[in-house]
């Protein structure tokens, strides 16, 4: 039998009180403890738990957050790119909010986006504006400090190609990325943000990790190919703006 609070609440999110929504499912919690919340959690939609888990981050704190089971949270999350996100800010604070506050199970929760449909394309979104520094991680198991948060259009073309000639050589070796292990502890690594995503990845699920890796590198030729290709057809009065950044990233 449905849970009275469960209509409850998406007829709250459909009338846009996201904090009321939230706060009827809290109650729950208050009084029937934390079980009964995760269990009235599997009936509500996907969409409905993602609209109340983007509006709280590491810095503020939700009880949903702390109590969302892996497969809720990697059944929501991976609607986040419909959100069409360039920044993916939203993304990164509800995994950063939800993996890292449970570390212990970090690692289960990684695994959980992973082997859902659409899990992979969701991290390669989280690593967008430090896809250099991951493919660094991946490439040596280092982190660098001297890498600024960057993106693929500030790259030029001939970076983006070599830095794919580099993961295809990588790739093509005896030892693929996943066999070498981090160079780097996790306490070293715990920023509680990408950087310990990266290393939980790697150290935990190296084969999640090397198809991210993959994507990232896919995106880049992809990315190039299409700069490449702007540059030989400039954009004319009836061109689209952002179509290379929008088909690209």
């Amino acid at each position: 039998m449905t849970h009275p609070v469960v209509q409850e609440t998406i007829k709250l999110i459909l009338a846009g009180d996201v904090a009321g929504a939230e706060h009827a499912l809290v109650a729950i919690a208050d009084e029937e403890g934390d079980d009964a919340l995760v269990a009235i959690l599997d009936e509500i939609p996907p969409k409905d738990l993602l609209a109340m888990m983007r509006e709280f981050d590491a810095s503020r704190e939700s009880v949903i957050n702390m109590v969302v089971s892996p497969a809720q949270f990697a059944r929501a999350v991976i609607l986040e790119q419909k959100y069409r996100d360039r920044t993916h800010e939203a993304l990164r604070g509800m995994i950063n909010a939800v993996v890292h506050a449970n570390g212990d199970m970090a690692g289960e929760y990684l695994e959980a986006i992973g082997e859902i449909d659409g899990g992979y394309d969701t991290f390669a979104n989280y690593f967008a504006d430090r896809f250099e520094e991951v493919l660094h991680f991946a490439m040596t198991g280092e982190f660098s400090e001297t890498m600024p948060e960057s993106s693929m259009e500030n790259k030029s073309i001939t970076w983006l190609a070599e830095k794919v000639d580099e993961i295809d050589e990588a790739l093509n070796l005896g030892d693929s990325i996943s066999d070498t292990q981090p160079r780097v502890t996790r306490a070293e690594a715990s920023d509680g943000d990408w950087m310990e995503t990266a290393w939980v990845l790697r150290h935990e699920h190296p084969d999640i990790f090397e198809q991210v890796i993959i994507l990232l590198r896919d995106r880049m030729q992809r990315f190039a190919e299409q700069a490449a290709i702007a540059i030989q057809n400039p954009p004319t009065e009836n061109s689209e703006p952002g179509e290379l950044e929008e088909s690209a990233i």
